[in-house]
């Protein structure tokens, strides 16, 4: 009887064993983080934003705005404090970044930078042949730092009163082709429609940055400068 009872209490003994070998008392806090893990997994999941065209087969306004805002914001701050290194980071590493002075994007004739370009992009002193002039037809020659104050930077767009998420708001007398250049792009205009109060609006401005998605990620493949012209 005896020996039955010790026999019993050596098999509990080892069972106990059993299940305290098996249980590690961080599982409780190991549960917690994998509650954590998949609960932000869902929040990014609700983070990706499924794409929806309108009848033109462009990316609609509020998509693209929901897309788009925060990084265009961002990059518009680095291009107002001339930072090269932050601009680049936002450059497409394929196709690069394409300046285009007057609205119409020319792909025969607009200059583009890749990303190692955009990094020394206000220590290049050399001269560039960005395009042709409004209303003298002279070649526009400028340094790439010439080209910012001219063509880019011209205004504190930062602080455009209008943002339009692929929707033109400028509309001056040349052509509007790029969504037809780009390939599904997220177009974001920042507009000033009037500078000085004399000139009664001829003098609006507005910078457009175009981004394409690249490997899951919006990068900077466009600036476009428009103005009102001749």
């Amino acid at each position: 009887m005896k020996n039955k009872l010790i026999a019993k209490i050596v098999l509990v003994c080892v069972l106990i064993a059993i299940l305290f070998i098996k249980f590690d008392p961080m599982d409780f806090f190991n549960d917690e983080n994998d509650i954590s893990k998949v609960e932000e997994i869902d929040d990014e999941n609700q983070k990706k934003i499924e794409i929806e065209l309108n009848e033109d087969g462009i990316i609609k306004t509020e998509i693209a705005k929901e897309i788009i805002e925060e990084t265009a914001k961002e990059l518009m701050t680095w291009i107002k404090n001339k930072d090269a290194t932050k601009i680049a980071d936002y450059v497409h590493p394929v196709k690069g970044v394409r300046f285009t002075p007057y609205t119409t994007v020319l792909t025969e004739r607009d200059i583009v930078f890749n990303k190692e370009d955009m990094e020394n992009f206000f220590k290049d002193e050399n001269l560039y042949t960005w395009g042709i002039y409004d209303g003298i037809g002279d070649e526009i020659k400028l340094t790439p730092s010439q080209y910012y104050e001219k063509f880019i930077y011209s205004e504190d767009f930062i602080s455009a009163p209008e943002i339009g998420y692929n929707e033109i708001i400028s509309k001056g007398s040349m052509f509007e082709n790029q969504f037809e250049v780009y390939e599904k792009p997220i177009v974001v205009e920042f507009y000033i429609p009037e500078i000085d109060p004399q000139f009664e609006g001829l003098d609006w401005q507005s910078l457009r940055l175009v981004f394409e998605e690249y490997e899951g990620n919006w990068k900077l493949v466009g600036i476009i400068h428009n103005q009102w012209t001749i």
